[in-house]
């Protein structure tokens, strides 16, 4: 008989380090919010959370990185947005920042949740920061959630 192991979605007494960028506060604010809405509503505490602001997404994984080897904490959630210009900066960040975390989550062996914007306009940015198309920081606390309790079993 085989065996399947799945995580469960309780956050009690989990805690989670929450990333996230200072550039675009309109949008990641809300993302922030909807990280802790989602915490707490699975049975965390907002209080075992710790919220670090850097200035830009750029900067995330190495924030994620020293606060995965602090040892401190049972996920890092990184939460952004990127919004795409004129110039092929959006590209440039954008890749350096998924491959950043990445490479904190294999190295630290800790999950480190991508939840990071990247979309064509501001308005598809707060439609995904819980105007329109659900709060993509929810999904984000979501994921951590239940990897860390997926990973307590692994």
């Amino acid at each position: 008989m085989s065996r399947k192991i799945v995580g469960n979605l309780n956050a009690k007494g989990m805690r989670i380090a929450i990333v996230v960028s200072r550039f675009n506060d309109f949008v990641t604010s809300r993302l922030v919010e909807g990280a802790y809405d989602c915490i707490v509503r699975h049975g965390g505490d907002r209080a075992d959370a710790v919220e670090v602001v850097c200035p830009g997404a750029f900067e995330i994984p190495l924030v994620a990185d020293r606060l995965a080897a602090a040892g401190q904490f049972d996920a890092v959630i990184c939460l952004g947005a990127v919004i795409r210009g004129d110039t092929p900066h959006f590209d440039q960040v954008v890749s350096a920042v998924t491959s950043g975390i990445a490479s904190v989550a294999l190295n630290r062996n800790l999950p480190c949740v991508y939840g990071i914007l990247t979309t064509d306009t501001v308005e598809q940015a707060l439609d995904r920061a819980g105007i329109k198309a659900g709060n993509k920081g929810w999904d984000a606390a979501l994921t951590a959630i239940d990897m860390v309790s997926l990973l307590r079993q692994v």
